[in-house]
């Protein structure tokens, strides 16, 4: 039998990630602590002189050089704007470095604790600062980046586990039905909000990625930054039932709309942006399986439970895209 290739990341080694931030100036005392990252491989590293700082070494031909780069200058135009985001920092004239084949990034290591999300005082302070991010990232647009839309996070992802033989024979049928169906449910969503306007965005504006001080928040982690509707950066701090998110969806705009006019329209993307963002995180494992790191970290994936899930999940997003949007009191 022939051995499989070896992927990529399995090259870097401790060793490797030490050597590459020699090579731009930074000493390491040794200290090297992985942090919890799957798409990219990210090290917090002591430092022999100074604080400790993140390592960020980006996954091979994900994305090009100009893509990276751009999100780079996103940010960088956040700070110039006092916006708390963690820019790369600039070595030697860049922020983007490449060692042993593998590109990477340095970034100062910022704490914080998880947002209190059921706080109204805290979705209203987030909701501020989205709307900062957003007043900035409609000044612009991405050349390189891909945009956020029903084709680059629906239909080729759905596409993608259909033919490359994820999902189990006995539920290729139910699967193939129930996700035509529930892409039919987001254009419908998408018809109702109309045209509306695509902008920079965090891209990933979960709790994970921000991380709260007694300054108040700062987002992490600009790596899925894309054009898109507003919207995206602001449905994935909602949680619980109906009412609750209708509640939580007021206290945001509060803060929001000091900064970035918001239209009401975009709600009727919600429940579209979340079907399409569950569409393509089935597609994301998949693409990522023979990274050994993901059977280890998702071992239920690819199972006839996980499969079976998703199809009652679909389902049930189904119903809740032809329910009225969460028009806040």
């Amino acid at each position: 039998m022939e051995t499989p290739p070896l992927h990529p990341f399995a090259t870097l080694s401790p060793e490797c990630v030490l050597d590459a931030l020699d090579s731009v100036g930074l000493f390491s005392d040794g200290r090297l602590l992985a942090l919890n990252s799957y798409e990219n491989r990210v090290y917090q590293i002591g430092m022999e002189e100074g604080p400790p700082v993140v390592a960020k070494f980006y996954r091979p031909a994900r994305w090009s050089d100009a893509a990276i780069l751009e999100e780079h200058r996103f940010v960088d135009e956040l700070v110039e704007r006092e916006i708390p985001v963690v820019p790369a920092l600039t070595l030697g004239g860049g922020t983007l470095h490449s060692f042993g084949g593998f590109r990477f990034a340095v970034f100062p290591r910022k704490g914080g604790r998880a947002p209190e999300l059921d706080d109204p005082a805290t979705l209203e302070w987030s909701g501020r600062f989205i709307g900062r991010i957003h007043a900035v990232g409609a000044l612009g647009t991405y050349a390189e980046r891909p945009a956020l839309s029903i084709e680059t996070f629906g239909t080729e992802p759905r596409d993608y586990l259909l033919a490359h033989d994820f999902i189990p024979p006995e539920l290729l049928a139910a699967y193939s039905s129930v996700a035509a169906q529930a892409l039919d449910g987001v254009r419908r969503c998408y018809d109702r909000a109309g045209a509306t306007p695509s902008l920079r965005l965090h891209g990933d504006c979960h709790a994970g990625n921000v991380l709260w001080t007694g300054d108040g928040p700062h987002f992490v982690d600009f790596d899925d930054s894309r054009m898109g509707p507003a919207i995206q950066d602001l449905w994935m701090l909602l949680s619980g039932e109906r009412a609750d998110m209708v509640r939580q969806m007021s206290d945001i705009l509060a803060g929001y709309e000091d900064f970035c006019d918001f239209e009401p329209r975009q709600l009727n993307l919600v429940e579209a942006l979340r079907t399409l963002r569950l569409i393509h995180y089935s597609a994301w494992l998949a693409r990522r399986w023979d990274d050994p790191a993901f059977p280890a970290a998702f071992p239920w994936f690819n199972t006839q439970r996980y499969w079976q899930d998703r199809i009652l999940e679909l389902r049930e997003q189904i119903a809740l895209m032809d329910e009225p949007p969460l028009w806040p009191a």
